[in-house]
């Protein structure tokens, strides 16, 4: 008897749980056994989906579906309670879905138990996104260009191509951006309204990683900021009480983008380097002064990610006004890439009269600090290697929620010959790009009437005869037209309708008198010199002409005064408009 009550309330518990069928996504690509496909620009992801259900089970669609996402949360803690407060922020970016014909479905939209049912797929990893998934207010449309482009997978916990290591991308826990093939049957519900709801959802998740191009450097005018700061000037002392020694200055440069390999190479063995360019000049207090005598380089790459529960208007910049925003937020990540003593660099002597190379010297146009009249320059070459056998690096973006930016921190330290002091630092934060290759064997994907319609076009365009006719009268440059559009017939041309105005072209000379008027205006020179006279009304100093009213234009004296002329120029202007 209790064996009989325990089976029927395990099988009420089994009826009581839904029952749903079961998905398997299947990629056809040799990626499959390192647990994460990835792909990249123009990238095609083909595969299956397989669908099987235990008991035969009614549904009315079918979705496949490839998606991108953006979901970030920013959490602060209050100033008055000990409780934190979390903004939510989630945005559907790509939406690209697999057409399923109704043949293929199966009859009466009934999966029948003991059966699999297979449908293909095909996308391909669009280059751009479309505008309508960045349609948030903008300050200029730079910001619209870059939101546009396909953000890479970021904070999306996944096993790299060895299927055993953990990639680390160096984000926060408040940004994930993850895209996946995603499946999903839906029924409709037994209620009146009738609604599709979700029998079964299942996801494959893939890693997007675009070739980007290398974007022109960023104008920087050499000023610190919060930033970048890719200029420092320093007076350096020959001691306590001992004066100057001079006036050392470092500079730097935007170096060329650190460019990824194609996501499907073997990044380990593969190298990630650029150059950076450090000039220095010193300029002495005195003739006897010597430049100082240099000592460690540090360069560090610094990563920043920002990210917010808000579309951004603009590129993100100025790190700390983020630390206070309680809807932004930002996550620095430091590296150390190398450390080496330069102190085998060379000065190099120039004298202020004699021309030299700018490429060599810094800031020729920087007055010497004393009366000395040589200088020196040397100049730093500074590899940057990537460390890709321990860190996985995305390339720079810019999206609506999340942007991942770079710089190179360079810090160079600088030994004053005779001063008892410790070495002076120099710190320099210059901006860096991350670049990456797409696949070099990837071709945008078109139909072929599509081909033949370009060609055709191609043709068209090539055979096409040539005008070798004079000009239209509408094109050429002093052609009169008509209020209509087309070629006027009269010999003089209408009224200029400037003249409905109160501003008039006259021009003055330097002794007060009128000068003659420009001579696009030169036509009705008359006219406007006469409507600046005072109106003369017969009496004294008046001309032996009697005066006269302008048909047409009585709205310029005000109170149904007219504008007045002499008898003859009236005339002539009657004349004209007739």
């Amino acid at each position: 008897m209790p064996n009989e009550r325990r089976r029927s309330s395990i099988l009420g518990l089994s009826l009581d749980k839904p029952i749903k069928p079961r998905i398997e996504i299947t990629l056809n690509d040799p990626q499959e056994e390192n647990q994460v496909p990835s792909y990249t620009t123009l990238d095609k992801i083909e595969g299956t989906v397989s669908i099987a259900a235990p008991v035969d089970l009614n549904f009315d669609d079918i979705h496949i579906t490839f998606q991108g996402a953006t979901k970030t949360y920013v959490e602060k803690v209050s100033s008055t309670h000990a409780v934190f407060d979390r903004s939510k922020a989630y945005h559907s970016f790509l939406r690209l879905s697999q057409p399923i014909s109704e043949a293929d479905y199966p009859e009466n939209r009934v999966l029948k138990a003991g059966e699999t049912y297979t449908y293909p797929f095909t996308f391909v990893v669009p280059e751009r996104l479309l505008p309508q998934s960045c349609t948030h207010p903008r300050d200029n449309e730079r910001v619209l260009e870059a939101h546009l482009h396909l953000p890479p997978s970021l904070g999306d916990s996944m096993l790299g191509p060895d299927g055993k290591t953990l990639l680390e991308d160096l984000a926060p826990d408040m940004t994930v951006i993850s895209y996946a093939i995603r499946v999903i049957v839906l029924r409709k519900t037994r209620d009146a309204e009738g609604k599709l709801s979700i029998l079964v959802d299942s996801v494959k998740k893939l890693r997007i990683m675009p070739a980007v191009d290398e974007m022109p450097a960023l104008p920087l005018s050499g000023t610190d900021s919060d930033d970048y700061t890719v200029r420092k000037e320093k007076d350096l002392k020959k001691g306590m009480f001992k004066g100057k020694l001079g006036r050392l200055t470092v500079e730097s440069s935007q170096p060329s983008s650190l460019r990824l390999p194609y996501c499907r190479s073997d990044i380990s063995t593969a190298r990630v380097t650029t150059m950076a360019v450090i000039n220095l000049r010193f300029d002495p207090s005195d003739d006897s002064a010597k430049p100082p005598r240099l000592g460690n380089l540090v360069n560090k790459l610094k990563v920043i990610t920002f990210f917010a529960a808000f579309p951004a208007r603009d590129f993100p910049c100025r790190a700390n006004s983020y630390i206070y925003d309680s809807q932004r937020g930002v996550f620095v990540e430091n590296i150390n890439l190398s450390s080496r003593n330069v102190e085998s660099v060379q000065w190099v002597q120039h004298n202020i009269l004699e021309r030299h190379d700018s490429a060599i010297s810094i800031s020729d146009n920087l007055p010497s600090a004393s009366a000395s009249q040589t200088f020196y320059t040397a100049q730093i070459l500074v590899p940057v290697d990537l460390p890709t056998n321990c860190k996985t690096f995305v390339p720079t973006f810019h999206s609506c929620l999340v942007s991942r930016v770079y710089s190179l921190s360079l810090t160079l330290s600088v030994n004053v010959p005779g001063a008892r002091a410790s070495a002076t630092t120099m710190h320099l934060k210059s901006p860096l790009q991350v670049s990456a290759e797409g696949n070099p064997d990837a071709r945008p994907t078109i139909s072929e009437e599509e081909m033949q319609a370009i060609a055709a076009r191609n043709v068209d365009d090539e055979l096409a005869p040539r005008s070798v006719a004079p000009p239209s009268p509408e094109y050429i440059e002093h052609a009169h037209l008509d209020r209509s559009g087309s070629v006027a017939s009269a010999i003089l041309p209408p009224v200029p309708e400037y003249f409905e105005h109160d501003t008039l072209p006259v021009r003055a000379g330097s002794d007060g008198q009128i000068m003659p008027p420009i001579p696009e205006y030169s036509e009705h020179a008359e006219v406007m010199q006469d409507m600046m006279r005072p109106a003369r009304t017969g009496g004294r100093g008046a001309g032996p002409h009697r005066d006269a009213v302008l048909p047409g234009y009585s709205a310029f004296g005000g109170r149904g005064q007219g504008v007045r002329m002499s008898g003859d120029r009236a005339m002539r202007m009657q004349a004209m408009r007739a």
